[in-house]
């Protein structure tokens, strides 16, 4: 499976942000029916369950309001939770990618084209076409149009409308998602990386760290060697968690992350995998060793930088 890194909920369903690319049209588009057939499927079992227990209670010769004041609380769970899923169902099947509708949709396209920054680019366009579809509606709720099956009201416009907005949003940034690993796709870490790391030994002070070394640098975090092992990395956010006074006799041993806790990339790693490794962990640079040895440092600036010059050259 891919990894998810969260899933973001609102009213009618969630979007999943997954941390890469489904490697094929195939794998995407099994991800992404899965949902919305599921809960089609769970609807339709509850309302029949539901609607069987309604039956057996009498539904057959009573009237509608008969049955409803003899429902047990478990039927009448069953025949609200049925309508509330088929309609979650039918709801992320619109093409409002990265709803899971959108994303069948891009499979498709992708499956069309054998490429996945077009297929994309297009499933955005429809995804923002959806988006600004239901903001419309939204806006005319909130005025008190009639709109058939939404019907009317201030609290499901405003809702409708917000729904909208949080798509189109979702559609731009997973476009440009897309780009940005095209970009990076192919790149090696080591074409980005700083080859000549600044290094620190693990019983430096924090005082010698910063007067020495963050002072004197446009560096705010180091490696730390023991010999050419690379046992830890120590930046400037964990220098503030030692009070001044201190600093003068607590090494960097001592507020150093553990190499074991670091996120390390090689140098023939694609670039692409770095950068979801930064947003993913919050991290601002990466240490790169091949065979045990550090090589080099790979910052998150560095990669923007080039990123921001491929731009820049592409439009030109």
């Amino acid at each position: 499976g891919l990894p998810v890194n969260r899933i973001t909920l609102f009213l009618f369903g969630g979007v999943s942000n997954i941390e890469r690319e489904p490697p094929s049209p195939d794998t995407e588009f099994l991800m992404a029916i899965v949902g919305p057939v599921t809960s089609l499927v769970l609807g339709v079992i509850f309302l029949f369950v539901g609607g069987a227990s309604a039956f057996l209670n009498g539904g057959a010769i009573a009237g509608p309001m008969t049955v409803l004041s003899r429902l047990d609380p478990v039927t009448t769970l069953l025949l609200w939770l049925g309508p509330i899923n088929i309609v979650l169902g039918i709801f992320n099947m619109l093409p409002g990618f990265p709803l899971d509708g959108g994303r069948v949709l891009r499979s498709i396209f992708w499956a069309a084209t054998n490429n996945l920054r077009r297929a994309t680019r297009w499933a955005s366009w429809v995804g923002q076409g959806v988006a600004w579809l239901l903001i419309v509606i939204g806006i005319s709720m909130i005025f008190g149009v009639e709109v058939p099956f939404f019907g009317s009201g201030i609290i499901g416009g405003i809702w409708l409308a917000f729904i909208g907005w949080f798509l189109n949003n979702a559609a731009i940034q997973s476009y440009r998602q897309v780009v940005v690993e095209d970009m990076l796709e192919g790149v090696p870490v080591a074409t980005l990386m700083r080859p000549e790391a600044i290094s620190v030994p693990p019983n430096l002070t924090l005082n010698e760290l910063v007067y020495d070394y963050i002072m004197n640098t446009d560096e705010r975090a180091f490696p730390v060697l023991e010999g050419e092992r690379l046992i830890g990395l120590v930046s400037l956010v964990d220098v503030r968690q030692v009070p001044r006074e201190q600093w003068d006799r607590t090494t960097v041993s001592h507020v150093m992350t553990p190499a074991d806790k670091l996120t390390i990339a090689t140098p023939r790693e694609d670039a692409s995998q770095a950068l979801s490794d930064f947003a993913s962990r919050d991290i601002r640079q990466i240490p790169v060793v091949q065979e045990g040895r550090l090589v080099g440092m790979l910052r998150r600036a560095d990669v923007m930088r080039y990123l921001q010059m491929q731009t820049e050259l592409a439009a030109r």
